[in-house]
C-alpha cells in the first residue's frame, strides 16, 4: 500500500473549528490582556460590558428548540443573566448601544449559530485564568465574577459533552462552511467590542 492510497484522517468539527480560529484566538486573547483588564476594578468593568455585548447577542439562541435538542444542558450555559448581575454587583451600568443582538428568535441559522456558541462556550472553558486575575481584585464567582465562574461537572467535562454534541450532526459542505464562519465572525465580533469599550490605558 503506498502512501497515495492512505485515507487522511478525519478532523471532528470541533477539532476543525480549533485549528482555523487558532489565530483569531491568539490574536483576542492578546488584545484583551494587552489591555489591562485585571489593572483596576474599572478596567475589569469595562471588560464585563464587552462580556454583557457578546452574551446579549447570542442570548437568543439558548431558547431555540432545535439547539435545545442537540446541545446537553443549553439552558444552564447561558451566561448572560450572571453577567449582568455581575454589572449589579459592582453598581456599572449595561451599555447603551443602538444596534440589535447578532441573534433574536426570528433569525436563528443553526450552523451558523453553532459556530457562535463554540466560541461562546470556548470562553468559558479558559475563564478559569481570567477568574484567578480577578481574585486580584476582589471578586469571586458568586460576586463580580460569577460568569466566569466553572459549571458544577467542572470546565473539562461540561467543555467535552458540548464537543461531543457539536461533532454529533451530519452536515452538508455548505452548512459546515456556515458552521466555520460563524465561529470566525463570533471571534470578529468580541475583537470589535473590546476595540470600542475596552481601550488602552494611558500609559500605553
Amino acid at each position: 500500500m503506498t502512501t497515495d492510497t492512505l485515507e487522511k484522517p478525519v478532523l471532528h468539527r470541533a477539532q476543525a473549528l480549533k485549528t482555523m480560529t487558532q489565530g483569531s484566538h491568539a490574536r483576542l486573547d492578546d488584545t484583551i490582556m494587552a489591555r489591562r483588564p485585571f489593572e483596576s476594578l474599572a478596567r475589569y468593568g469595562l471588560l464585563l460590558q464587552v462580556q454583557y455585548l457578546f452574551h446579549r447577542d447570542i442570548d437568543a439562541l439558548y431558547d431555540n428548540p432545535e439547539l435545545e435538542l442537540m446541545l446537553p444542558d443549553l439552558e444552564n450555559r447561558r451566561r448572560f443573566p450572571l453577567i449582568v448581575l455581575d454589572l449589579e454587583d459592582l453598581g456599572i451600568p449595561a451599555p447603551v448601544v443602538d444596534e440589535a443582538p447578532v441573534f433574536t428568535r426570528d433569525n436563528i441559522d443553526l450552523p451558523t449559530a453553532l459556530g457562535w456558541l463554540y466560541v461562546a462556550e470556548g470562553s468559558n472553558l479558559g475563564a478559569a485564568f481570567l477568574l484567578k486575575a480577578a481574585t486580584g481584585l476582589g471578586l469571586c464567582d458568586h460576586l463580580g465574577a460569577r460568569h466566569l465562574g466553572a459549571a458544577p461537572a467542572g470546565r473539562g467535562l461540561h467543555w467535552r459533552s458540548f464537543t461531543a454534541a457539536l461533532d454529533a450532526p451530519d452536515m452538508d459542505e455548505a452548512s459546515e462552511a456556515r458552521v466555520s464562519t460563524g465561529a470566525q465572525a463570533a471571534f470578529a465580533r468580541v475583537r470589535a467590542l473590546v476595540n470600542r469599550f475596552l481601550p488602552h490605558t494611558p500609559q500605553d
